[in-house]
């Protein structure tokens, strides 16, 4: 039997707690009352690049789905999924008392930021029509639309020859039985099930001697200041084939032309989706290169649950934002149900629920909130009792009440260890690179950690809005 990297994945989820839906029970809501919502959420179903000429057009002789959107874009879909997960949201939370039906928020109660993407800023808007429906909330984004934003940029802003010697070596270690080459190979079999369901043999690719299979022995892993880190070879194209392979699963409800007339069981697509799974991981979770790409989202969410008054706070990245985020503060590693996404499924969100206890102590709990399967593809509207997929999200070294709760202080306390890490990626090590060059002053100087909006290196006599010392600044 082949092991595909599914299994592997699923084998490595012990350390997670075995629960699904979360159920609070009456005697929960005696002793506890909700009083805030922060919300890390990856955007709705978008479209591929997937035209003709694109590379996804030239690796199979199908045609992919008509996508109802320009690419990258929220689909019509998506937009219908993501106003439903916001209905529910309201729903939840008037159950629970942090709002009223039909509320109407006062100034600096709730918070809708996005990044600045076409699809960050329709799902965001979507979520909030569903959420509040009379309140004709505004989306906070900084950024003409297309433009990255640094907050939500997974990028690397401290680097050094030696810390990219050790990052490097890191995802190796943890991904590759210690070489790059084993890293794709781990996929292989999964990619060999792509190939198939693609006709890969007969696609233009192929006949014009260029791409006939995916090669797994070929994973260059890149790392460079201000930009996101990158990939090179056979898994990075198995990525953006398993990625688009997904995206047409949910949005075409026949089965058969979702899988370009193969018939899939639902364990393929899990093995098809575990390669862009397993491609999010290698890049973005390694705890080396986590600290550094996830530092501005944790300093976000640190912010938002001690801004006074603040009852609901939505964030709106992409995948890559949660499943860095979620390394680095030290979840234990899962695999979630009634997905074929096992980490950051479409539309997923880590959500942090701030509890007062009837002590007098404020908990937190953390949950990833995501559609099904069945409710993404067959829109099914969801009600308090018929719910998305709340899964527990565990935190090595925390310890939780009899009731599932972090204390708050603790939950807080890992927030910051984790952003203070970041100035110590690179401590110690001399020449860290700045733009590109060797800066010849401390790591201590300000010089070395100013960066304007667009991650570009500043100087002492930049003006405006820059992040100094990993935080914004107006100067």
């Amino acid at each position: 039997m082949k092991k595909y990297l599914v299994l592997v994945v699923l084998a490595l989820a012990g350390g997670m707690s075995v629960s699904a839906q979360m159920q609070r029970t009456a005697d929960f809501h005696d002793r506890y009352t909700l009083s805030q919502v922060v919300v890390l959420s990856r955007h709705n179903i978008r479209s591929p690049l997937s035209g003709p000429e694109s590379a996804l057009g030239r690796i199979t002789p199908h045609e992919w789905f008509a996508w109802s959107s320009a690419p990258s874009e929220l689909s019509l879909r998506g937009g219908v999924l993501e106003t439903m997960m916001g209905q529910y949201f309201r729903k939840w939370l008037v159950s629970e008392g942090l709002i009223p039906e039909n509320y109407l928020p006062e100034e600096g109660t709730i918070r809708f930021y996005a990044n600045s993407m076409q699809r960050t800023i329709a799902t965001a808007q979507y979520f909030s029509s569903g959420m509040l429906p009379v309140a004709n909330v505004g989306i906070e984004h900084h950024y003409d639309v297309g433009t990255m934003d640094p907050v939500f940029t997974p990028q690397i802003t401290v680097l050094s020859d030696e810390y990219r010697e050790r990052a490097l070596q890191q995802i190796a270690d943890l991904f590759g039985n210690g070489t790059m080459a084993g890293i794709g190979q781990k996929a292989g079999d999964n990619m060999a099930l792509i190939a198939q369901v693609l006709d890969m043999q007969e696609s233009v690719a192929c006949q014009q001697g260029d791409t006939c299979a995916f090669k797994t022995d070929d994973t260059e892993i890149i790392l460079e200041l201000n930009k996101e880190p990158g990939m090179k070879g056979g898994l990075k194209l198995g990525c953006s084939a398993s990625d688009a392979l997904v995206l047409q699963y949910y949005e075409e409800q026949d089965d058969a032309k979702a899988g370009f007339g193969h018939q899939l069981t639902l364990p393929d697509w899990e093995k098809i989706s575990a390669v862009k799974d397993w491609y999010g991981d290698v890049l973005f979770t390694a705890p080396l290169v986590a600290i550094n790409v996830a530092h501005p989202i944790l300093q976000e969410i640190l912010a938002e649950l001690k801004t006074e008054g603040r009852k609901f706070t939505f964030l709106c990245g992409h995948d890559s934002n949660l499943g860095s985020a979620l390394a680095a503060i030290g979840a234990a590693d899962y695999s979630l149900p009634e997905a074929i996404e096992s980490k950051t499924p479409i539309g997923s969100k880590l959500v942090v629920e701030k509890w007062l206890g009837q002590d007098g102590v404020e908990y937190a709990s953390l949950n990833l909130c995501y559609q099904s399967v069945d409710q993404l593809r067959h829109l099914q509207l969801l009600t308090l009792q018929n719910p998305p997929v709340v899964y527990r999200v565990v935190l090595e070294g925390l310890e939780a009440n009899e009731d599932g709760l972090y204390l708050l202080s603790d939950l807080e306390a890992r927030l910051t260890e984790r952003i203070d890490q970041y100035d110590g990626l690179v401590t110690g090590i001399e020449g860290p690179q700045v733009g590109g060059r060797a800066e010849e002053d401390s790591l201590q100087s300000p010089r070395v950690r100013i960066f304007r909006l667009d991650g570009s290196p500043a100087t002492d006599e930049s003006r405006g809005v820059v992040i100094q010392e990993g935080r914004k600044a107006v100067r």
